[in-house]
């Protein structure tokens, strides 16, 4: 394993992260919600009144922001080594799999270990472990 100099970016990834950290921190004591993007947009599928708009706000904002950033600076092309039935099932399968685990990485894996809730830690664990064997499979036994 080697790491890309080239593309090594700490500086950027450290703002990042902490600007999730805060912005989910900020989310959480202002609104008391968790901002687990499968929760919120779930929420939409099932709306309840004067739920809506608040959802509505979040998913535009997710979307919105790198349309946002697109016109100050160019967006990073992404490079997906897989074909679209691929990525189909892959992304059904993470729904599936946010429903059995009662959330998402950003439920569990920003706002939940922030709150030291141990349900978190282990889910989190157990999506990092099914990474690592989906990656170990797909590589080395099926060598995609």
């Amino acid at each position: 394993m080697s790491i890309d100099w080239n593309a090594f970016t700490p500086w950027s990834a450290l703002s990042g992260g902490a600007l999730v950290g805060i912005a989910a921190a900020m989310f959480a004591l202002l609104n008391g919600r968790i901002a687990g993007i499968s929760g919120v947009v779930g929420g939409l599928f099932r709306p309840t009144a004067g739920d809506v708009a608040w959802r509505v706000a979040f998913v535009t904002g997710l979307v919105g922001s790198p349309l946002l950033y697109a016109l100050f600076a160019v967006l990073p092309k992404p490079q997906i080594a897989a074909d679209y039935g691929a990525l189909v099932l892959a992304g059904l399968l993470v729904g599936v799999g946010t429903r059995y685990g009662s959330g998402c990485t950003s439920g569990h894996g920003v706002c939940g270990l922030s709150r030291l809730s141990p349900r978190s830690l282990v889910a989190t664990v157990m999506f990092m472990v099914a990474g690592f064997v989906t990656v170990f499979v797909t590589r080395h036994l099926f060598g995609l």
